[in-house]
């Protein structure tokens, strides 16, 4: 299942989101690095290693060229695509990766690419993808490139916040044997709130993506954790889901995807049967604990 490249086909935009995101991802399973061989620019090119902390006195220059770069990527490629995962690996890399914003001044080009949620290896914990990189893009001869990068920048000034921490089950809570993926009751400590309206499978065009309910499910996830991500939050802060379905016999459809999403503890959940607009099969709506 692939993300969908939110842009206009073959604006600027959506051929560094192609380049970024497809032709990274794809390229990185593979442990192929002449797949995206051509699109960094050698010459200056230098990258940066945030260290995953706020103040950029902590930063390293662990990339002075781009050959520095090629053997750290293609050590990590490796040891990824040797990895068994929970989930198809090329997908799970969609799934936590998104690069919504693109400046572009003539030539030139910074892009934000943000990863958050959690990649499922079969045999060990999870592993947290909560950073973001920071790229320095520019055109050569018609073709956008790679120039450099700041890279495991957190989502925020200052150290990376442990997600879930404002969000708990009480001691003793319970539910039934049949329940679903949500827990019965939370308790809540945040510094503050954030609300989202219900999201659904609708590109940034305003077009309804996907015929069945495991492709619009997704795409509503993910647009969920988009609008998430502006106030500063993942889905791991997120403890109230309201979820409207044109069809509950599709709930367990339904429930395998978004179950995908989240890890423990698992938000309080409703879901309703609803009547959506045209074709929508579903929309969610969410809450999160921001810490």
């Amino acid at each position: 299942m692939k993300t969908e490249n939110p842009f206009s086909l073959n604006s600027d935009r959506w051929l560094i989101w192609e380049m970024l995101v497809t032709r990274d991802i794809k390229a990185f399973v593979n442990a192929d690095w002449d797949m995206v061989a051509d699109d960094f620019v050698a010459e200056g090119f230098m990258g940066t290693d945030a260290c995953k902390q706020g103040n950029p006195d902590a930063w390293k220059l662990s990339y002075p060229d781009l050959n520095a770069y090629r053997e750290e990527w293609l050590t990590q490629a490796k040891s990824y695509k040797s990895t068994d995962w929970q989930e198809d690996p090329e997908h799970a890399l969609f799934r936590v990766t998104t690069l919504r914003d693109i400046e572009i001044r003539g030539d030139s080009a910074l892009v934000h690419k943000k990863f958050f949620g959690n990649l499922r290896p079969s045999n060990e914990s999870d592993t947290s993808t909560e950073w973001q990189t920071l790229y320095r893009c520019r055109k050569v001869a018609g073709s956008w490139k790679i120039a450099g990068f700041t890279g495991y920048m957190p989502h925020w000034p200052g150290p990376i916040a442990s997600s879930g921490r404002a969000i708990q089950v009480p001691a003793g809570a319970h539910q039934h044997v049949t329940a679903g993926p949500y827990s019965p009751v939370l308790e809540i400590n945040a510094r503050s709130l954030v609300v989202i309206s219900g999201q659904a499978a609708i590109n940034l065009d305003g077009q309804i993506i996907g015929a069945t309910i495991e492709e619009q499910t997704a795409l509503t996830m993910d647009n969920c954790q988009n609008q998430l991500n502006q106030a500063g939050c993942t889905l791991d802060d997120v403890f109230k889901v309201n979820v409207f379905l044109t069809d509950l016999d599709d709930w367990p459809r339904f429930n395998e995807v978004y179950k995908s999403y989240f890890k423990n503890p698992l938000p309080v959940r409703t879901a309703i049967g609803s009547g959506l607009l045209m074709t929508l099969q579903v929309e969610i709506e969410m809450w999160a604990a921001k810490s």
